[in-house]
Order: C-alpha cells, then structure tokens, then sequence
C-alpha cells in the first residue's frame, strides 16, 4: 500500500479506463507507423514515468527503451528515480550525458540566462532520443500532459517534441492519479515537481501556482465552458483566472504547427482524415 493517498476529483477521468484508453492508443499507431518500439527520456519525474509505465503495460517491457538524459546541473536525485523507474518496469535504458553537446553550443552564448540555458538543454534531449529512435528502428514517446500543454509550460522542439503521446490530454492531478494506480515507486509521486534545467527549479514556484489550483480552473474553463465571472461567482480568486486565461492564450503558439501559407489547388492531404 502507497504511504501517499491521493484524493480523487469528480471531475478527474478514472485511472483504469484512462489506461485502457491510452494502452489501446499506444497500440494503434505504433501498428499504422509499422514500428515495434518506443524510446522514452526518463527524468526522473512523473510524467515520464507514467508514460513509460503506459507502455510497457500496452506492448510489454521488450518493446520499451529508456534514455537518462542528466546535465551537469541535474539534481543526483533525478537520476536515481529514472534508475529506479526503469528497474522497476524492467525496460532497458541507459545514461547519455548531455553536458558535452549543450556546453559546447552554450559556450559561445555566456550572457544565456537560466531559461535560454534550459531550452538548449531540452532541444539536446530531442536530439538525442531522436537519434537513438532512428538507431532502435522506434518512435519517441511523449510525456507532456494537458496542463502544461495548455499553459505553454513547455519547451518547442524540446520537451514537447515527439511521435505520440498518451499523456497530451491528461491533466497533472490525473498524471498523479495513474502513477499510483499503476503502482509506480513513491519517490516519483512524492517529490515537488521539476523540470530540473537548472539548480533548485520548481514548477509551481515558477507557474505562481499549484497544479491543483490550475487544473480545476483549467477543466472548469476548457472542458466545461465555463466564464471567468462563474469562476469567481464560484469562489475562484479573480486575478488569478484572469491571469491563466491570458496565459494560456498566449501559449496558443506551442500548441499549433507552423502556419504555412494556402495555395490555390494545393489542399491540407490531411484534411479528410485519410492517409496514403
């Protein structure tokens, strides 16, 4: 039994049928892309080890690769949990340190301050798991969930690059929920959440919020309809919906490819929903 007891939101998706839903999605297009396998960087955090844990539970544990990805400033921690994680799904993975390639771009950029630093970390990450998917004839599992999707908590070509992603309309609180109905260690459940690109980095001090805070509005606004003025009728704090409102408006850029101008005679191949 979890030490950690977590408390299930009405509104949150049950955590065996969000399984089911994103086992049944794994499956499916990794059979349309005629692939095997996937590889997954695992941080150390949830997210990825849910995602991990999704797939192994969908294609078996012979099918999943994962990569620990550590720069020179990544929490010791971090790696020990990715280890534990891997250990514990019976995948095999593997430590590419990132420190050589980002420090050699970095090197020539001295006034980067922690978030450029960050970036360049994640988009090497990517590099990585992209060169090792082409290696092992595999597709690269995504980690993102709803929130930060929405919230643009992200990095473009970094972090939220990738072939597929279970996670990508799961909210954090439901994140959590999986990781303990799928039985996952409780260091990943327990500690602060962190994107670790730089020392002592916190995502909700970062953000001005809990995750908590931010997914019950989030599922109010979004999923619901609901306006900010019933927000606050419903005892929400008024400054802050405003400020994820216009948050996640701006964020609207990650969270679309790049417009690329119409032509005449040249329609969308993927406007109908068909594939060659």
């Amino acid at each position: 039994m979890s030490p950690v007891e977590l408390n299930r939101p009405e509104w949150a998706v049950d955590p065996a049928e969000a399984a089911r839903v994103c086992s049944e999605f794994l499956k499916t297009v990794l059979s349309d892309a005629g692939k095997e396998r996937l590889v997954i960087g695992l941080s150390g955090g949830i997210d990825s080890a849910v995602a991990a844990g999704l797939a192994v539970r969908a294609l078996g544990a012979e099918h999943v690769s994962g990569l620990m990805l550590p720069y020179a400033t990544s929490a010791a921690s971090s790696l020990a949990d990715a280890r534990s994680v891997a250990a514990h799904l019976g995948i095999e993975s593997r430590v590419v340190p990132i420190t050589p390639m980002a420090d050699a771009f970095l090197a020539d950029h001295p006034d980067a301050d922690p978030l450029r630093r960050g970036n360049v970390m994640a988009r090497c990450r990517m590099v990585v798991l992209y060169d090792w998917s082409a290696k092992l004839d595999a597709l690269v599992l995504g980690t993102g969930n709803r929130t930060e999707a929405l919230l643009g908590y992200t990095t473009v070509y970094g972090d939220n690059a990738c072939a597929l992603n279970p996670l990508g309309n799961l909210y954090k609180t439901e994140v959590r929920l999986l990781s303990q109905w799928l039985g996952l260690p409780d260091a990943v459940l327990t500690k602060a959440p962190s994107a670790d690109l730089w020392e002592g980095q916190s995502d909700e001090e970062e953000l001005g919020f809990t995750y908590a805070q931010a997914d019950e509005m989030l599922h109010a606004i979004y999923d619901l309809g609901r306006t900010n003025e019933e927000l606050v009728l419903a005892g929400f704090d008024a400054g802050l919906v405003a400020r994820m409102v216009a948050r996640v408006r701006a964020m609207a850029f990650k969270r679309q490819l790049p417009p690329v101008a119409p032509l005449p005679g040249r329609p969308d191949p993927d406007a109908s929903g068909e594939t060659a």
